[in-house]
């Protein structure tokens, strides 16, 4: 049975959608649909002594725009944010095993695109950081057709999918009956019960970048996305 998850990549996005990522045999970018503005397309939270603040990239040419087609502009945004993660993590137990791949990322690389550094940052993350053994794939490589539920439906079909796991926000607009007229298994994901662990700045905010988790768990943060669950059974 192939599982399989598609979701618009994310900038430096939250634990639950690693959750996700290992949930699945295969893991699909959805790049190639419209760019929302104010979204987690081009920012995320990081934890601050004043609560959560934004790190949000500029970006061009985003209006009327697909994912995959916004620009990142050269401003140095990059140093900014590289700048704001080591002010309010350096202290953190595991910063210092993370900080060479933040320097590539953020000082020594070149970006182009939106879509280019946040597929390489989820998949580095889940790879690299994570262990996580989910194929990648781009839904542009499928050429799927339709509109809104139809082109999502067709790109699984063309992806040999037999059971979708979605996010539980889209309970709200999906249609449940027509992947079970298509003869797809729809499974909607639980983020609910994650382990809290030490956070800086109180009160616990499960909601902000993986980077909150890495840099406080280190080698053992797969265990506050899903390795806890284990203990449940």
């Amino acid at each position: 049975m192939n599982r399989t998850a598609v979701l618009q990549s994310n900038y430096i996005p939250w634990k639950g959608y690693f959750d996700i990522i290992n949930d699945v045999d295969t893991f699909i970018f959805y790049d190639d649909v419209q760019y929302t503005k104010n979204d987690w397309r081009n920012r995320n939270k990081v934890k601050s002594a004043t609560g959560a603040q934004w790190l949000t990239i500029p970006v061009n040419n985003s209006n009327d725009s697909l994912i995959c087609e916004v620009l990142l502009p050269n401003s140095n945004w990059n140093v900014k944010h590289f700048k704001t993660i080591s002010a309010l993590y350096s202290k953190a137990p595991y910063f210092k095993i993370y900080k060479d791949f933040l320097e590539h990322v953020y000082l020594e690389r070149k970006w182009c695109s939106l879509s280019e550094l946040n597929q390489y940052l989820i998949q580095y993350i889940s790879k690299e950081l994570l262990g996580i053994s989910t194929t990648f794939k781009d839904s542009r490589e499928f050429n799927s057709e339709g509109k809104k539920l139809d082109r999502l439906l067709d790109l699984l079909h063309k992806s040999g999918t037999d059971l979708y796991v979605s996010g539980p926000a889209a309970k709200d607009y999906i249609d449940d009956g027509r992947f079970e007229e298509e003869g797809i298994k729809l499974v909607y994901k639980d983020y609910k019960h994650y382990p809290e662990y030490n956070q800086f700045h109180p009160p616990f905010d499960h909601y902000v970048t993986i980077f909150d988790l890495l840099f406080h768990t280190g080698p053992d943060a797969s265990y506050y996305i899903w390795g806890w669950r284990e203990n449940e059974i």
